[in-house]
């Protein structure tokens, strides 16, 4: 024991006493056991400032002091090279932060410090960030409303003119035609258009009546139901444009429709009847004024015959007193034998000249008795 004059911990050394010491200067080192080695937080910070300087381009120490901390001068942590490697990152970074692409189909609204400054159009565009930023919207692009009751619910159940109930399911389809304003004056325009085709929807209802609505009038509501949708959001300067309007179905609710359909045939009923009525009335009078036409024709016709006929008569009297005026006995006999010509003209006859060779010798008179007879039976019959 008397040779061991380095502490409790028996460290040796000489007799001068300089035998090794621990760290902290005063021949106490901490025991040695199985549990890691916890390193000094200067020596860690030292460390991580030689990495630091490597990757900086500089270069490491490379001596350590007898207390075991690093020593030794580094470069530089910037140079000229990091410096122009980070302004180049830096600009294209920004380059690709300011550069973007606008589709055909597409528009962009520019925002200088958040105020609108201009429109982009398709194609590649500049909006230098961070003082402009843009916003591509689709303009060309068919948006559809999907209105009434085609989502399950109640909204399609409207009052008619004549306080009657309608289940109306309809689309409304739309673009955008001015990008600025729709980003600007409407908060939500997906809502926006919502209501206001409800609410237009609902008033052309309210004046009409159901049966049209039902039947032939779908295709009129429908137009100026656009109309309306289109005054309204011009009103509000949305920039939003209707398309069209899509009248998907117009049905009474489903509680009454049976009995509806019922009230529907019977008036189909009554109007193929009324159909058939007026066919027939047509057809009859149609006739009866083609017969009184056929009948004023031939009146007509008769009317005008004898109108000619008597001017003829009256001509041809006209001649003949001229004809007699000149030459009286000559015109008589000729008179007289035209007359006779008319009557004996279609009777059968025998002409005996009593002045002629014989006077007549020859001729025996005969007397029909029996035709008398037969004659006057026929007559008494």
């Amino acid at each position: 024991m008397a040779g061991n004059s380095g502490g409790p911990w028996g460290g040796g050394g000489s007799s001068g006493g300089g035998g090794n010491r621990g760290n902290n200067g005063d021949g106490r080192r901490p025991p040695e056991g199985d549990g890691p080695q916890i390193p000094e937080i200067d020596e860690l910070m030292k460390k991580g400032q030689e990495q630091l300087r490597v990757l900086m381009g500089g270069r490491g120490g490379s001596g350590r002091g007898g207390n075991g901390q690093g020593s030794g001068g580094g470069g530089p942590i910037f140079t000229r090279g990091t410096v122009a490697i980070g302004v180049i990152a830096a600009v294209v970074l920004w380059g690709f932060a300011s550069v973007y692409t606008v589709k055909p189909e597409e528009q962009s609204v520019e925002l200088f410090l958040g105020e609108f400054s201009a429109v982009g159009n398709p194609g590649l565009n500049i909006a230098p960030w961070p003082f402009v930023t843009a916003e591509v919207i689709p303009v060309t692009r068919e948006q559809t409303e999907d209105m009434g009751g085609a989502r399950g619910s109640d909204d399609g159940l409207m009052l008619t003119g004549d306080e009657n109930v309608v289940d109306i399911d309809y689309q409304v389809v739309w673009n955008i035609n001015d990008p600025a304003k729709f980003l600007f004056n409407l908060r939500d325009p997906r809502q926006t258009i919502r209501a206001v085709s409800e609410s237009a929807m609902r008033e052309i209802i309210a004046q009409s009546e159901l049966a049209p609505i039902l039947n032939r009038d779908r295709g009129i509501i429908a137009e100026r139901l656009q109309e309306l949708i289109q005054a309204t959001m011009d009103s509000y300067d949305s920039g939003v444009n209707i398309i069209r309007v899509n009248f998907d179905k117009a049905d009474p609710p489903q509680d009454v429709i049976a009995a509806f359909r019922d009230v529907q045939a019977a008036a189909q009923e009554r109007d193929r009847l009324q159909n058939v009525a007026d066919a027939y009335a047509n057809r009859v009078l149609a006739e009866a004024r083609g017969e009184a036409a056929q009948v004023l024709e031939e009146a007509e016709a008769y009317r005008a015959q004898q109108i000619n006929s008597a001017m003829g008569e009256a001509s041809r009297f006209s001649a003949v007193l001229e004809e007699y005026s000149k030459a009286p006995d000559v015109t008589r006999k000729r008179l007289y034998l035209e007359r006779m010509e008319q009557v004996l003209g279609d009777v059968d006859k025998i002409i005996l000249d009593e002045n002629s060779t014989g006077s007549g010798q020859g001729v025996v008179p005969y007397l029909p008795l029996n035709e008398l007879r037969r004659n006057q039976a026929q007559e008494s019959n």
